[in-house]
C-alpha cells in the first residue's frame, strides 16, 4: 500500500523563550504528520515550528507569537510530502531546504515534469514506463549516472489520488488548527491564523491535476 503524507520537520525548540503553549516533546529532526487528528500538544508543535524562524517582540507571549506570525509575508517549514510503501516498509523523506508550502508541486509528473524535492541527499522522481521511482538519494550515492539506494515506486495512475489525499489531510488539519485556536482563546487572531496558515501553504485552493 502506498501513502503519501503531510509532514514538517520537527526544529529544535529547547531554547528560550519556550513555546507559550504546550507542545509534543518530539525530538528535532523528526517529522510531524499533519491531519485531522492531531492533537492539541501537536498542532501547537506546528504554530512553534512556524514561529520558530521569526523574531518575536518580547515579552514574547501567545499574543505577541502569533501575531508576529499574521504580520510575516511568507511562512515556511521545513518538510514536504513523505513517500511510503507499507508493504516493504519503505519511505522517502523530503530533502534539507525541501518545504511543505510546495506539496503542490508533486503535480508536475502527471504532465511530464519532476517536483524538486530538496537536497542533502536530494531525492528525486524517475519515470519509468507508466510508473514513478521515488528515490530517496538522488545526490552522491549515484553510480554511473544512475540512483542508488532505496526507493518506492508507484503508478502514475494513483498519483492524483494520492495528491487528493494529501489535501483532505491537510484541510483536516486546518479544522485540528481551528479547535486548537479556540480552546487557547485566540478569538479573532486565531481565525486569522487559520486563514493565513491556509494561504500560505496552499491549502483549500481547487487542486490542478490535469495531464495535458
Amino acid at each position: 500500500m502506498i501513502m503519501m503524507q503531510a509532514v514538517i520537520e520537527v526544529p529544535m525548540l529547547d531554547g528560550e523563550p519556550a513555546p507559550p503553549w504546550p507542545v509534543e516533546p518530539s525530538p528535532p529532526g523528526s517529522w510531524l504528520v499533519l491531519h485531522a487528528g492531531c492533537t492539541d500538544e501537536q498542532t501547537g508543535l506546528f504554530v512553534a515550528a512556524l514561529a520558530n524562524r521569526i523574531d518575536v517582540m518580547p515579552p514574547g507571549g501567545r499574543d505577541e507569537v502569533v501575531d508576529a506570525l499574521l504580520a510575516e509575508e511568507l511562512l515556511i517549514a521545513t518538510g514536504g510530502l513523505r513517500v511510503s510503501d507499507a508493504r516493504v516498509g519503505t519511505s522517502v523523506m523530503p530533502g534539507c531546504c525541501s518545504g511543505l508550502e510546495d506539496w503542490r508541486d508533486w503535480a508536475q509528473p502527471l504532465t511530464g515534469g519532476s517536483p524538486w524535492l530538496g537536497h542533502d541527499p536530494g531525492p528525486e522522481v524517475e519515470a519509468i514506463g507508466d510508473a514513478l521511482r521515488v528515490w530517496q538519494d538522488g545526490g552522491p550515492n549515484r553510480h554511473r549516472g544512475r540512483w542508488a539506494g532505496h526507493y518506492v515506486d508507484l503508478p502514475r495512475r494513483t498519483l492524483p489520488q494520492l495528491l487528493t489525499g494529501v489535501q483532505r489531510d491537510l484541510v483536516g488539519f486546518l479544522d485540528s488548527l481551528s479547535g486548537w485556536a479556540t480552546r487557547c482563546g485566540l478569538g479573532q487572531r486565531g481565525r486569522a491564523l487559520v486563514r493565513t496558515v491556509d494561504q500560505n501553504f496552499a491549502i483549500t485552493a481547487p487542486l490542478d491535476l490535469s495531464t495535458d
